[in-house]
């Protein structure tokens, strides 16, 4: 699934980026768009660790690149874009297990989405603590969620993964050789 700006946009105001590794509210080592070991995508955080603006957006990039397939492959209804995007950001947040073990889970491939969006509140806590951050977070991604997609898609704003863009570059170039084909005879 194609993962739009809003949800990048989303993720990125809420995790903020920090060029230096930090301990985030559960002692996690992080850095840039709040990566952590734990997303897989090889880096490990740690004190004094410092990266470059373009290397935390590369992360960020890997992270949804992983992240969204994995999301993807354990909802077993049609999604609009923004729906999905919400459940994205919040397992980039908790991370795919906790996502996958998720009530909110549960009742969106139940076919009950009133009931999944009300779930995302019930995600701010950290360490058994209310956390005002993550309470926020919920409830701009239940607000995505609960957005419509628009009519037709702003492509510039699209993030599409390696194979998502062959296939799109490859029937460009199909449809143009068919034009040029036509114009030839």
């Amino acid at each position: 699934m194609i993962v739009n700006q809003r949800t990048i946009d989303l993720i990125k105001n809420f995790e903020g980026c920090k060029l230096t590794a930090y301990r985030d509210g559960g002692g996690v080592w992080t850095i840039g768009y709040g990566t952590t070991a734990a997303a897989g995508v090889g880096i490990d955080p740690h004190e004094g660790m410092t990266i470059t603006q373009e290397q935390a957006e590369v992360l960020l990039h890997k992270t949804i690149d992983k992240f969204a397939p994995a999301v993807a492959s354990r909802i077993t209804v049609p999604l609009s874009s923004n729906e999905f995007g919400a459940c994205l950001s919040l397992a980039y947040n908790v991370g795919t297990q906790a996502f996958a073990a998720s009530t909110l889970l549960k009742h969106l491939n139940a076919g009950k989405k009133d009931l999944a969006a009300a779930e995302f509140k019930r995600w701010n806590r950290d360490n058994g603590k209310v956390v005002k951050g993550l309470t926020v977070r919920r409830a701009a991604e239940t607000e995505l969620f609960l957005t419509p997609d628009s009519d037709l898609p702003d492509m510039h704003t699209m993030s599409e993964t390696g194979s998502q863009m062959e296939s799109t570059l490859a029937a460009i170039f199909h449809a143009i050789s068919a034009i040029f084909q036509g114009v030839k005879k």
